[in-house]
Parts: structure tokens; C-alpha cells; sequence
């Protein structure tokens, strides 16, 4: 038996850009996504603090250290600039296996999105 569990959680970053003319997505910065174990093109699922949004979407890799958190095309419009979010991404795994791993958890600097 194969479940769902946490693999990667980038835990409260401030949304910097909304792009409503962009073919979708969410640009995260390149140190962020190593921090977290998250890659380009993953699928992840984003909580907005803010307004209680749940939405999925895909993750395009942004500049290192320069804490941009933009959301592209259709989910630009469930998000706004300084709404605080999570980002979440799961693996399917054996129950067993899943039972020992344990997921990357990143809690960067609210403020400016990046490590301390």
C-alpha cells in the first residue's frame, strides 16, 4: 500500500509578485527550494494565510537570495502582494517507508523570505 505524506514545507512566506499575465505557476526562490528538497516543475499545494486559499499548482525555480515568491496566471488571482502562504509538497510512498521518513521543513524570515 502506497499513502500520501509530507515531503517538503516551506512554512510562512510573504508572496512578493502576482503575474496574471504569465502561462502559471509559482516562482520560488532557487534557496528556498533547496532548502526544502523542492524541484522545478514539482507540484505543490499553496495555503494562503490570509484569505484561507488552498490551490495546486507547479514551481518555477527564481533567483537565489532574492526571496521572490510570485504567483503566475490563474493563481495570481488567489493570492495578494504581502499575503503570507505555505507551501506544500507531498510524496507517495510505502507505508512502511513512510512510517521513518522524515520531511524538509523550511521557516525562513517572514520579513524577507529568506534563511537566517
Amino acid at each position: 500500500m502506497h499513502i500520501q505524506i509530507l515531503k517538503s514545507k516551506i512554512h510562512r512566506v510573504r508572496v512578493t509578485q502576482a503575474d496574471l499575465n504569465y502561462i502559471g505557476s509559482i516562482t520560488i526562490d532557487e534557496t528556498l527550494m533547496n532548502a526544502s528538497n523542492i524541484i522545478e516543475g514539482e507540484k505543490v499545494q499553496i495555503v494562503n494565510i490570509n484569505n484561507g486559499e488552498r490551490f495546486e499548482t507547479y514551481v518555477i525555480k527564481g533567483a537565489a537570495n532574492s526571496g521572490n515568491i510570485c504567483l503566475n496566471g490563474p493563481a495570481a488571482r488567489r493570492v495578494a502582494i504581502n499575503d503570507v502562504i505555505i507551501i506544500i509538497s507531498y510524496a507517495s510512498m510505502d507505508f512502511e517507508e513512510a512510517k521513518t521518513f522524515k520531511p524538509s521543513l523550511v521557516f525562513p524570515n517572514e520579513t524577507t523570505n529568506l534563511l537566517d
